[in-house]
């Protein structure tokens, strides 16, 4: 990377860092790959994530780790390089069971372009939790690389807690709080809670970490105005963007084999040049 380049990274990175730090919440959208990730660009998000459910199964993966690193780092390059606006770069659990290898997936998107990153602490294919002393450990290892890197990376560190961690919803929400403020401590800048939704919960967790949240779109999340009055710093899409679109695409193409009509097809719809210009840079 030359200097030019790594001064225009890292200034991203800081852009991206002082969003999670404003007086309005960072509303954060998921793309799957160019066109959608400039869709997001060009409706004036000041940054855009990748999805990993998305992006997996746009190549032709279930989500998880599945997929070759390389191919998914490739796909992060082709989004990174026609955005001007922060990506950061969903990760899965790291590809790898080690800090080291973990640290070493990390490199590889950065090196592709992107200034953010999610992690999870869970096995995808057992639903299993990793051991927080684990996960911290990686947390560690990933923030020493963007030190040595020299670009302040944002690193969103995710729990599945309320979801895999034994239990009634109390005590996983406890173990939420636990992890979140363990991998605040091992150098996250942002804790993802997944399957926080409701009000009392959110407020519940935002008090206790007294540190950047990020919630995830879902039915019965409350609007953004409520969750910037619970203290929310970051709200992401999520797959909820592949959701939307292949929901719409479902009701196209029964409409056009029920009735005969195409109006879900040609209502709002782009024209074939603004298609184009979603594959290169924004004019």
């Amino acid at each position: 990377m030359g200097v030019f380049e790594l001064k225009a990274q890292r200034e991203k990175a800081e852009d991206f860092r002082s969003l999670h730090h404003g007086r309005r919440i960072l509303i954060l959208p998921n793309g799957w790959d160019v066109p959608s990730a400039r869709v997001f660009e060009e409706a004036g998000f000041p940054a855009v994530a990748t999805s990993s459910a998305g992006m997996m199964v746009s190549l032709g993966y279930p989500d998880g780790e599945v997929i070759d690193r390389q191919e998914m780092v490739s796909a992060v390059r082709r989004i990174a390089k026609v955005l001007a606006v922060p990506l950061s770069a969903d990760v899965v659990a790291g590809f790898g069971e080690t800090p080291k290898e973990v640290a070493t997936t990390v490199r590889s998107v950065v090196e592709a372009g992107a200034v953010g990153i999610n992690i999870e602490d869970f096995v995808h294919a057992t639903k299993v939790l990793y051991p927080v002393e684990k996960q911290v450990e990686k947390l560690k290892a990933i923030k020493e690389l963007g030190v040595s890197m020299k670009i302040p990376l944002v690193i969103n560190a995710r729990t599945d807690a309320l979801r895999y961690a034994p239990g009634d919803q109390e005590s996983k929400l406890k173990e939420a709080m636990r992890r979140g403020l363990a991998y605040r401590d091992a150098g996250a800048d942002c804790v993802y809670p997944m399957g926080l939704t409701d009000a009392a919960s959110i407020s519940i967790f935002v008090k206790a970490l007294n540190f950047p949240v990020n919630v995830m779109v879902r039915r019965g999340l409350p609007p953004t105005r409520e969750l910037e009055r619970l203290g929310v710093a970051r709200l992401s899409f999520g797959p909820a963007s592949s959701y939307a679109a292949m929901g719409l695409l479902k009701r196209a193409a029964r409409e056009v084999l029920e009735k005969g009509t195409y109006e879900s097809l040609v209502e709002g719809a782009i024209t074939f040049d603004e298609l184009n210009s979603l594959a290169v840079p924004k004019a």
